[in-house]
């Protein structure tokens, strides 16, 4: 694979991080330093810079399309994207018109990840029913692809008013705003991904990412099968990066803990160890430790998987930063 043909981005869910004194920053501030990390970022050759989606009061990133607005303003290269963006409970009218006036702001620089989420805070929030879990997504997808790919558009569907004729604007040129499809495991994700003739994003926080390699080949035989070109896979994973491994762990440590303490109590998940902790950094999906480290086990695993994108959250939970 040809360097430029590899992206390695940055994802980022804007956590209310602490300050040197253990003090919770403000959100206001959170957002603020979230945009200078995406300076920071293209300024070290950083490919994209990618922001979530929730509605917690942990996280800022509710307004992702804003904050990669402010990003772009700042910056002239790096890629400016999603990770994810929870398409369920958007309107993907709205979604279109936001990113393709991102990608105007940018110079062409606006990618997006869809997924239907793993937090499903957004469903009551919008007056969503989680029953139309799977409806919501695929028809959503399907507009969304629409719009993306040739317009005017004629539609119709079960969740939103039809369309006839639609022109939807700003116009963006054709191939912009590249769009991947998140999925953390389920094979008819997989499946629908290249059903789509989209990009495969695969989520994986937690296990050895070797046991993902059977979703990579689905992946491929069914583009194959469905008569649709070779598109790329790539993989977004967790893990931060200090000067030392020792730094590394020390720092992120207490902060893995306090995140998977409270998804542990929310979902039902075993309590987190510290055994699981070094597990995870030794050979799951935790990418700790010094820029050699981290570095060397990245390249791994986009050997194994034979990724085309690696994009990794680059600090879990509250770590100063």
């Amino acid at each position: 694979m040809a360097a430029h043909d590899f992206e390695f981005g940055l994802d980022t869910f804007l956590p209310v991080t602490v300050d040197e004194s253990g003090q919770p920053i403000g959100g206001d501030q959170v957002i603020r330093n979230t945009v200078e990390e995406a300076v920071l970022a293209e300024s070290v050759g950083i490919d994209s810079f990618n922001v979530g989606e929730h509605y917690r009061p942990e996280f800022m990133d509710s307004a992702g399309h804003v904050i990669l607005a402010a990003i772009a303003s700042r910056t002239e290269r790096i890629r400016l994207g999603t990770a994810v963006t929870v398409l369920s409970t958007q309107d993907p009218v709205r979604l279109y018109t936001g990113f393709a006036t991102l990608d105007a702001v940018s110079n062409g620089r606006a990618q997006l990840i869809v997924g239907r989420g793993s937090l499903t805070d957004s469903f009551p929030l919008f007056g969503f029913d989680l029953a139309d879990y799977e409806e919501l997504f695929e028809e959503k997808l399907d507009l969304l692809t629409r719009l993306l790919r040739e317009q005017p558009v004629t539609w119709s569907g079960d969740f939103r008013s039809p369309l006839t004729d639609q022109l939807v604007s700003p116009p963006i040129p054709e191939g912009h705003i590249p769009t991947w499809v998140g999925v953390g495991g389920s094979p008819q994700s997989v499946v629908r991904a290249a059903r789509f003739g989209l990009p495969l994003m695969l989520a994986v926080i937690a296990g050895n990412p070797k046991r993902f390699a059977p979703y990579v080949e689905l992946y491929k035989r069914a583009l194959e099968q469905l008569g649709q070109p070779a598109l790329p896979v790539g993989l977004h994973s967790l893990g931060f990066v200090a000067p030392t491994d020792a730094e590394a762990m020390e720092i992120q440590w207490p902060y893995y803990k306090e995140q998977f303490e409270w998804a542990a109590r929310e979902r039902g998940w075993r309590q987190p160890t510290l055994e699981q902790f070094n597990a995870e950094v030794d050979h799951g999906s935790m990418y700790v430790g010094s820029p050699e480290t981290v570095a060397k086990r990245i390249a791994a695993v986009v050997r194994t998987l034979e990724l085309s994108r690696f994009d990794l959250l680059y600090a879990l939970g509250r770590v100063p930063l």
